[in-house]
């Protein structure tokens, strides 16, 4: 890895200051736990003038329930999550997939917020400065071409935060904070489908907490990944689903994907699979309906289409087991 380019560091009080810095210093980067952003620095991936601690920010790690549901501050920690024991009982989707993150000293550091602004990937992307000047640099970060796709003009590296699929199958929302502004957006809609730019903030703007509304009575959620390796890898293919059922048959079903696309893909019409058990039938046509909507490309040692089919069994037989104990 490389050694740090220069830059100030700047240590903010509130969310309102961190925001008026990002608007007044061109091209600085917000830093946290810091566990995605200084590894791409390492490796020449950006040299901004200038980082924003956000680690001053009183209230930015708390958690909170009331009757409108949780809110978790951006700050809180993946480790705080993953170990909080009403969590793991009433959100295991999001428990789980914060534990699902790297090894326990990162999730001891990293935060919320920033899994849910995790880089895209791809193993053009995220290599060393001499590896990637070598083999001509990507259309991400200094080229003009993507390796995974020569012939398009979109970048395809792929989304693989764990903590995002969680939230977005539990129908959260996120707050942000701007220079000029304050904002709620569906956390489904924070994304676009482009690696080179899958987040859709402005430059000036930063997310400060996160929603989850009460979830539906007789619901049950989970999250399951696969990686190369069983711990400290992100994810080939990971998903997360809330499931509710009524009388024995499906009667919601809300799932996301990570790892698959250029960012964490909501499952569409999936009220269509409503009304029935969960059986056999039921979850072929699942597996048809994610082959179908995801599009895993070559940013990974493995090949894409295993990455689908990985992802398409995940998601049965989380499903299957969510609905056998829903109700």
């Amino acid at each position: 890895m490389e050694r740090l380019a220069p830059f100030t560091l700047h240590r903010a009080g509130t969310a309102a200051q961190a925001a008026s810095l990002l608007a007044s210093i061109p091209g600085a980067r917000l830093i946290a736990g810091g566990t995605d952003l200084l590894p791409n620095l390492r490796r020449g991936i950006g040299a901004p003038p200038a980082l924003v601690d956000l680690s001053g920010i009183a209230g930015l790690d708390a958690v909170a329930r009331d009757a409108q549901g949780w809110r978790f501050g951006a700050g809180v920690s993946l480790a705080t999550i993953s170990a909080d024991a009403a969590l793991v009982r009433e959100l295991p989707a999001l428990a789980q997939a914060a534990a699902s993150v790297a090894g326990p000293g990162h999730r001891g550091v990293a935060t919320l917020g920033g899994n849910l602004c995790l880089d895209t990937r791809c193993v053009y992307y995220n290599q060393g400065e001499w590896w990637r000047r070598s083999n001509g640099y990507c259309l991400k970060y200094g080229g003009e071409t993507c390796h995974v796709a020569p012939q398009g003009r979109r970048c395809h590296a792929a989304f693989s935060g764990d903590v995002a699929p969680a939230l977005i199958a539990l129908d959260a929302t996120v707050e942000i904070v701007g220079s000029r502004a304050a904002r709620m957006l569906p956390l489904a809609d924070l994304y676009a489908d482009d690696g080179a730019a899958c987040l859709r903030l402005a430059a000036d703007e930063l997310i400060v907490a996160v929603r989850i509304p009460p979830q539906p009575q007789g619901s049950r959620s989970g999250y399951r990944k696969a990686r190369i390796r069983g711990a400290m890898d992100f994810p080939l293919a990971g998903v997360a689903a809330r499931v509710t059922c009524d009388g024995g048959r499906l009667s919601g079903l809300r799932l996301a994907l990570t790892g698959t696309n250029a960012r964490p893909l909501l499952l569409a019409d999936t009220d269509a699979l409503c009304g029935g058990a969960v059986d056999e039938a039921m979850l072929a046509a699942l597996g048809k309906r994610i082959g179908k909507q995801v599009s895993p490309m070559r940013t990974t040692v493995t090949a894409s289409n295993y990455r689908r089919q990985v992802a398409i069994v995940l998601a049965q037989r989380l499903v299957r087991e969510l609905a056998a104990g829903a109700g």
